[in-house]
């Protein structure tokens, strides 16, 4: 844990070197969805991979790029491109981003995602308000040692996504006509998609959409006391008696055509947080 410390204020002080901004907001953006980044009044832009200790994205789509700057007024810190358990990364550097937010200021947490879309009533397209979700990682960045000045080491967990955000976000969609889903997200290991049964068994545990992220950093930022807003748009619709084959080129376009909504909910929960 000491080594998690150190490696976060080498992050920490290589970053305040490099920008003088103070982030309110952290944002994380997801496959496809790394479009809010052009909404940013960009200050700086830095590389993973000049960032100490910072993982490198892998994955089509994830740009890398940690950018600071202001969405109104509001001064923020977004990831472009996160960091996946099945690219072979660990729970704590998965989340170690998050870890950083938080010793740079961050006190709100906006997580994006691109999901499948097991519930009846959703089509691709379609923005789902995170209300809950269900960890079948296998894992969890909480295990070890606890650093109490980090966090305590059974945070409570009965409201991982803030019921305030969620109303700002529902009210927001309405006033702009966007519509929105609001429901559970379950998170596996990925990479490989699921199978027809598997579908059946999380659509049965109380899932409405599955994805393979999202999990980890919400629960490190719930331990790092942040409030925490996530949206994911379905990519594809999961449907175990009617399950086609999908390619990641099919989900990057459906998820490029919900982006400008997905960006124009987060751009103005960050300007009214």
């Amino acid at each position: 844990m000491q080594d998690l410390t150190a490696k976060i204020d080498d992050a920490q002080q290589f970053l305040a070197g490099k920008t003088g901004l103070v982030p309110e907001v952290g944002i994380i953006l997801g496959t496809g969805l790394g479009a809010l980044a052009e909404e940013i009044d960009q200050e700086q832009a830095i590389s993973y991979d000049e960032i100490p200790h910072f993982p490198v994205s892998t994955v089509e789509s994830h740009h890398g790029r940690l950018i600071f700057g202001k969405i109104g007024n509001k001064p923020v810190m977004a990831m472009q491109g996160r960091f996946h358990f099945y690219e072979g990364y660990s729970m704590p550097q998965i989340t170690f981003p998050v870890r950083v937010m938080k010793s740079m200021g961050v006190r709100t947490l906006l997580v994006s995602n691109a999901c499948g879309g097991m519930n009846p009533l959703y089509r691709p397209g379609d923005i789902m308000i995170i209300s809950d979700h269900i960890n079948l990682l296998g894992d969890n960045p909480l295990i070890g040692v606890n650093d109490d000045t980090l966090g305590p080491r059974f945070p409570d967990m009965s409201e991982p996504y803030s019921q305030s955000l969620i109303e700002v976000a529902e009210r927001i969609a309405l006033e702009e006509k966007i519509k929105v889903q609001k429901g559970v997200y379950v998170a596996v290991p990925g990479p490989c998609l699921e199978t027809r049964a598997e579908y059946r068994f999380l659509r049965g545990i109380g899932a409405d959409v599955v994805g393979m992220s999202t999990v980890p950093e919400v629960i490190v930022a719930v331990h790092s006391s942040m409030q925490v807003l996530g949206l994911s748009v379905v990519t594809d619709a999961c449907f175990p008696d009617a399950l086609k084959p999908v390619e990641i080129q099919e989900i990057l376009r459906v998820a490029a055509g919900a982006e400008p909504q997905l960006t124009t909910i987060m751009k103005r929960v960050t300007e009214q947080i």
